[in-house]
């Protein structure tokens, strides 16, 4: 039989994610919070379909952790607890409630809805007992609403209390065409969105997502950035070589991956202590060895890697680059856009730069800490990706 014939006509695809970390205590939920307690968190999706199911994650916790209940619906507006109708139940394996071993996520069952993209999902989850450890996203930049009780059920929450984290919530896939993909965006505060108002979805991978869906183009995205990434050495999250394969290429239906990190690296290496010459090249050797071994892996599995250059920091009121930190940022850039490792080169350098002064941001891109991207910054990002690329398929087993 013909092994291509014999492939079902649609798959699950990822419409929505999160990079999965353990909060650090200030942005732990509170325990009276988990216990007895119900969240409900927004989510936008990227792609739609007639069927979609929910991931929980319980991947940093230490003990099994217990979801009671659980419930989907479709939410009017970003920053609203109530949502449009009565919620729909989160079945596992036809249960209502999941009991999740440490380490692992697992799956809800398919839910029949017509969701369209751009739709905002609310998914609402109820504890009994606070977990072990807590996994999350710090950075959500969106309202996760809170209640005592079950509240799953209910559509509206009258004095909902707010935080601006995710927990426990790692992906939303939907049934897809075959030919449909996703590409994840993997790196550290840039594209985790530092500095975007909150409910807004103006991260530069929401923003791309939108030109994607203005150009009829059907591919979902997701943001599996981690503010303080780093490439090689564990932070507020674990390293991304370390991560590569959980937040990229375990994902339903990925075909592409954006990669954009660096930064805090070589920022990292001096900005308490000076470096040495011999410091400073070991750490580029390491980083393009990194990024090599990147492309290796996401070509083994079918997917198309683009590479972005690192964006300049000079100026930073965190890090204090000097001239020849500097250096280093231009000799990596230059490696990204001529080696040949990648599938593709998003120059994110080049888009944010400024042409009087190439080591800073541009001032109507820069958000005034003179790392980070300002909100037109972050549009600049999303024009500069190519969208050649995203239709480009890539050989390896898939």
């Amino acid at each position: 039989m013909n092994a291509t014939a014999a492939e079902p006509a649609s798959h699950w695809v990822a419409s929505w994610g999160a990079a999965q970390q353990i909060p650090e205590p200030a942005n732990e939920l509170a325990a009276e919070n988990w216990r007895d307690g119900s969240l409900r968190q927004v989510v936008r999706l990227t792609l739609g379909g007639k069927q979609f199911r929910v991931r929980v994650s319980n991947v940093y916790g230490t003990a099994p952790l217990t979801l009671d209940a659980a419930s989907v619906a479709l939410s009017p507006q970003p920053g609203k607890a109530d949502v449009a109708a009565s919620p729909r139940p989160l079945t596992f394996g036809g249960n209502g409630s999941v009991t999740i071993p440490a380490g692992a996520e697992y799956y809800s069952d398919a839910i029949d809805m017509e969701l369209k993209p751009g739709t905002d999902l609310a998914v609402s989850m109820y504890f009994k007992e606070a977990p072990a450890r807590q996994t999350g996203h710090p950075g959500a930049r969106a309202t996760t609403f809170l209640a005592k009780g079950n509240r799953v059920n209910d559509a509206v929450w009258e004095d909902a209390g707010k935080t601006t984290r995710w927990y426990a919530l790692s992906d939303v896939e939907v049934l897809a065409p075959r030919k449909v993909g996703a590409l994840v965006a993997i790196g550290d505060s840039i594209t985790d969105g530092y500095g975007v108002p909150p409910d807004t979805n103006t991260r530069w991978p929401d923003v791309l997502a939108a030109r994607l869906r203005n150009q009829k183009i059907a591919l979902g995205v997701v943001n599996a950035g981690i503010g303080g990434g780093r490439m090689l050495r564990d932070g507020l999250g674990p390293n991304l070589v370390a991560r590569f394969d959980r937040d990229v290429l375990s994902r339903a239906g990925v075909t592409h991956a954006l990669v954009l990190i660096g930064v805090n690296d070589m920022g990292g290496q001096h900005r308490n202590t000076p470096d040495t010459p011999a410091d400073r090249q070991q750490l580029l050797a390491d980083l393009k060895l990194a990024h090599r071994q990147l492309a290796e892996r996401a070509r083994a599995h079918g997917v198309c890697l683009i590479g972005a250059t690192v964006t300049p920091y000079v100026g930073s009121d965190y890090y204090h680059p000097e001239p020849e930190n500097e250096a280093d940022r231009q000799e990596l850039n230059k490696w990204i856009r001529t080696s040949g490792v990648f599938d593709a080169i998003a120059d994110f350098d080049a888009a944010l730069r400024d042409p009087a002064r190439p080591d800073h941001l541009k001032p109507v891109y820069d958000s005034g800490d003179h790392l980070h991207p300002s909100l037109a910054g972050y549009r600049a990002l999303a024009e500069t990706v190519p969208l050649a690329a995203l239709r480009k398929q890539c050989g390896g087993a898939k």
